[in-house]
């Protein structure tokens, strides 16, 4: 396998966390508990995301309500709202960065160094985002 295709298929992988970590971030099934009760037919499931919450009735109805104030939720959710937007803003960063240092692009064409030192610093970009991601999702 050739230089440009094994730094091709890192760059999808790590693109594809990409939008794993957007589509992880907007879900809300972070925290789930149910509530059966005596009847089953009352029976209940909550989801509580980074954003909003949402309960689930046996019957298939379903409810999401955003939180009234992002600021008087727990220090916790606070930290990892603020750590899984890091780390989005960060992998932006490192797409970016990453496609111009790839092989396969023509930006610094002219030097070869100049783009393999972008391409590394692209994947650093994404180590860091990745390792700031590790503590919220964990």
């Amino acid at each position: 396998m050739s230089s440009s295709s094994i730094q091709f298929l890192g760059f999808g992988l790590a693109f594809t966390g990409f939008i794993g970590l957007i589509a992880s971030t907007a879900m809300t099934e972070w925290k789930a508990s149910s509530y059966a009760g005596e009847n089953i037919v009352t029976a209940q499931a909550t989801y509580e995301g980074l954003w909003m919450s949402c309960v689930s009735q046996s019957t298939g109805n379903m409810h999401c309500k955003a939180f009234d104030s992002l600021l008087l939720q727990p220090m916790e959710l606070q930290l990892t709202r603020a750590l899984m937007i890091t780390s989005i803003l960060l992998s932006a960063t490192a797409v970016l960065v990453a496609l111009v240092g790839m092989k396969c692009t023509t930006c610094l064409a002219e030097d070869w160094q100049q783009k393999a030192r972008v391409a590394v610093v692209g994947g650093i970009l994404f180590v860091i985002a990745g390792s700031s991601l590790a503590r919220p999702c964990s």
